[in-house]
């Protein structure tokens, strides 16, 4: 079925492209796909210097470090069918300082584009400043995933609160075995079963984590504390594995190498599922308090875990009203506390447990997708009318 006027493609990352924004995108279009109210015209892979081999979803392709394949994009694109574009946006995603070539992109485009927000900085530098208050003005809409960023938008890049809307990071929703099983099936039986996931940096503060694990160990010494995920590309390429090195010799000089697991690979959206589903406490004990959105975080809410996180600004949002416990930042033993709480109270675990499912359950990929299609229909007639009156 084809819809006049509905096509809508995307600017993203994409799988096999190991990168969360790529997954996320992924999860997002094959959802949309499934509602049928839009044509889904393809999705615009941006490129690193690598090659991948993409499946029929991608239509073109951007060279992320080629600055006039920006330009040359947007003349295809103006030349095509498609009558919106969504842009993920991250400035670590797109060339130049900060991510300052799509802003050639933008400029040389005449049809109108959405722009999806995955980082919003408080305290920008001057480039981060003017890259996002320029594609913010020149977007028919800005779409956040947390309520606390709006505050942001509108008042440090000048974005009006008309243009802002918010949707909601998605979770996949697969079958999976239950908790116990998946136990046996790891091999961890027994265990209490704490857990990490994502691409690992410096800023993620597992250090913590681990002293944490540490102190609760001399008391509950079937804790398992599960660290999943590679080190970020980008880290890896500048520092090596400096960070996990030092995390392993962490482990080592604590004597806690039975109450610590690496699964040093970057995980398929199952086995993330698995992990989650058998973990007893997801734990995020990041270290930037200015963090807006974090897909992990989002991900266990969606499974309905119990989550002990540093109060960063998402943790606060999604945390908040009993659906989980903040912890002081950079303080094992403020994490140590709450995680024998939990494990000292099965009631508090269970009331916990039901409060995040609720939330949980609204940012199942179904429903963010549904929302998405009502903005992105939303956009579209306003647009037709304007035209219509011109």
């Amino acid at each position: 079925m084809n819809i006049t006027g509905r096509n809508v493609a995307f600017l993203s990352t994409y799988p096999p492209r190991e990168c969360g924004i790529a997954t996320f995108t992924q999860d997002l279009v094959n959802e949309i796909k499934k509602i049928k109210l839009i044509n889904f015209a393809g999705v615009i892979a941006i490129n690193d210097n690598k090659t991948y081999e993409y499946d029929s979803d991608v239509k073109y392709q951007l060279q992320q470090f080629v600055r006039e394949d920006y330009v040359r994009l947007a003349r295809e694109l103006n030349e095509s069918d498609i009558d919106l574009l969504i842009i993920e946006h991250e400035y670590g995603i797109f060339g130049g300082e900060s991510g300052e070539y799509l802003l050639d992109l933008v400029d040389n485009l005449n049809i109108p584009f959405v722009l999806t927000v995955h980082t919003v900085l408080s305290n920008p530098n001057e480039k981060q400043l003017m890259i996002l208050k320029e594609l913010g003005k020149k977007s028919v809409k800005v779409v956040t995933m947390a309520k606390n960023t709006i505050p942001l938008l509108e008042k440090i890049y000048h974005i009006p609160s008309c243009k802002i809307t918010v949707i909601p990071h998605g979770v996949p929703s697969l079958p999976v075995l239950p908790k116990e099983t998946l136990k046996e099936k790891y091999g961890f039986q027994g265990r209490k079963i704490i857990s990490t996931f994502g691409l690992i940096n410096p800023g993620k503060g597992i250090e913590y984590g681990i002293e944490a694990i540490s102190i609760v160990a001399q008391k509950y010494k079937e804790v398992l504390y599960l660290i999943l995920g590679q080190t970020h590309p980008n880290i890896k390429r500048e520092f090596g594995e400096e960070y996990r090195e030092k995390l392993q010799k962490l482990v080592h000089d604590l004597g806690v190498e039975d109450n610590v697991k690496f699964v040093d690979k970057y995980l398929t959206k199952r086995e993330i599922i698995e992990y989650l589903k058998m973990s007893d406490i997801y734990m995020t004990p990041y270290l930037n308090k200015e963090q807006a959105v974090s897909g992990t975080l989002a991900y266990a809410a969606g499974l309905g875990k119990v989550i002990i996180s540093t109060p960063y600004m998402y943790a606060e949002e999604i945390l908040g009203e009993g659906r989980g416990l903040l912890a002081n930042f950079r303080d094992a033993k403020s994490l140590a506390k709450h995680i024998e709480y939990i494990f000292e109270n099965p009631e508090k675990r269970l009331q916990i447990e039901s409060e995040i499912k609720k939330l949980g359950n609204t940012m199942m990929w179904n429903n963010v997708a549904y929302r998405y299609v009502i903005m992105i229909l939303s956009v579209l007639d306003i647009k037709s009318r304007e035209e219509v009156v011109i």
